[in-house]
């Protein structure tokens, strides 16, 4: 019986920590919740499904275009964020874009573009990956990278 219950009591805990990490809950006095995101041509793959569109692009004109003609589609059928409050590094890398790209995290509208915390950054050159640190609170949220125009995807951070 005691055999019994310890493979449980495991199995238990390895379910508990499968699901802390899907949801991406950041716990306190631990280090930060590593979220990685992958950047191709105009899009972030992780937020559209880890669907890669292979939108063909040489500068920020092109995905201009690309958005033009289907990003607000796009927007409806992305995956949203959702995070608790915590401390997180956002990692992102630039997967096959031969030009520099970014990373924008802020608070999505007007109110919570001024009261939530952002953190943006260049130089993501071709296969680099770069962290990107924060320390979230409740609130709405966007990301996107402004030198691979792609949609403001959604991340929401709620306290419960």
């Amino acid at each position: 019986m005691t055999l019994h219950r310890y493979y449980l009591s495991s199995i238990l805990a390895a379910a508990l920590l499968a699901v802390a990490s899907l949801t991406g809950s950041a716990q306190a006095g631990q280090g930060p919740t590593v979220i990685e995101l992958t950047q191709t041509g105009c899009q972030f793959l992780e937020s559209e499904h880890g669907i890669d569109h292979g939108f063909k692009t040489t500068s920020k004109k092109d995905c201009e275009a690309i958005n033009t003609m289907n990003g607000e589609q796009r927007l409806a059928d992305a995956k949203t964020i959702s995070l608790k409050p915590g401390k997180y590094i956002f990692r992102v890398t630039n997967k096959n874009v031969s030009y520099m790209l970014g990373f924008y995290l802020r608070g999505a509208g007007v109110f919570n573009y001024a009261t939530l915390p952002r953190v943006s950054g260049g130089g993501l050159t071709t296969g680099k990956t770069q962290d990107y640190a924060i320390e979230l609170k409740p609130g709405s949220y966007v990301y996107s990278c402004p030198l691979n125009p792609t949609p403001d995807y959604r991340l929401e951070v709620s306290a419960g």
